[in-house]
């Protein structure tokens, strides 16, 4: 059964500070630590790239969990490997030939995933679903943090949970403590949070509670 991994979203860190944030939230009991690229066109906002990337990767040995909110995201895969790139995720509405681009970022040795937006059809990620290691339901319209979650995404992560049940579904966008149930009872078990873990009294105890979530409602379902 699909295992809790939760990554704190880096967007929401000190940039001023990223290797001490990265350290923070994996003594915090982090799985993974989200690095959301952006690059003002497929979204309306422009964030990290390739090189902060190897800056990181000199500093952690930390999962750097990528998720390319990119056009063309078949011309960065090379970079994102020589960086330090452990996962690289891509939007299926990014690509013209996801297989292609699946098979390109399996021959780095990166891990591959697939976004989906709050707008595309689940069923446009039903043929890769078993050739990837993750699929990610973004639970806000990318480009920003801090937008209010979004109810009528769920469905697609209990599509996706009962046809491939050992499959890692991560949800992004609005994951906080009032939202987390209702994101693991529909079957997601790697949770993507920014403000809600950065700005909590105690990341480590919010980390913990939404850990405890998917154990109870995907793990030991």
């Amino acid at each position: 059964m699909p295992v809790p991994k939760i990554a704190p979203s880096m967007l929401s860190s000190d940039f001023a500070n990223l290797a001490g944030e990265a350290k923070r939230m994996v003594e915090a009991g982090a799985d993974y630590l989200h690095m959301d690229v952006m690059d003002g066109h497929f979204v309306p906002n422009l964030t990290l790239g390739a090189p902060i990337i190897k800056c990181l990767r000199k500093h952690t040995n930390a999962f750097l969990d990528c998720h390319l909110m990119v056009s063309n995201p078949e011309q960065w895969v090379d970079d994102y490997a020589k960086a330090g790139a452990s996962m690289y995720t891509f939007h299926i509405e990014a690509t013209a030939n996801a297989a292609a681009l699946i098979a390109k970022v399996r021959a780095t040795g990166m891990k591959v995933g697939i976004a989906v937006k709050p707008k595309t059809a689940i069923e446009s990620v039903f043929d890769y679903a078993n050739d990837v290691d993750m699929i990610l339901i973004m639970t806000v319209e990318p480009g920003f943090g801090g937008q209010a979650f979004m109810n009528d995404c769920l469905p697609k992560v209990r599509a996706l949970r009962q046809k491939f049940p050992n499959l890692d579904i991560q949800v992004d966008g609005g994951l906080a403590n009032d939202t987390i149930e209702r994101a693991t009872e529909a079957g997601a078990n790697v949770i993507v949070a920014g403000t809600s873990i950065f700005s909590a009294p105690s990341p480590k105890d919010t980390i913990q509670h939404f850990r405890d979530c998917v154990l109870r409602n995907v793990t030991n379902k």
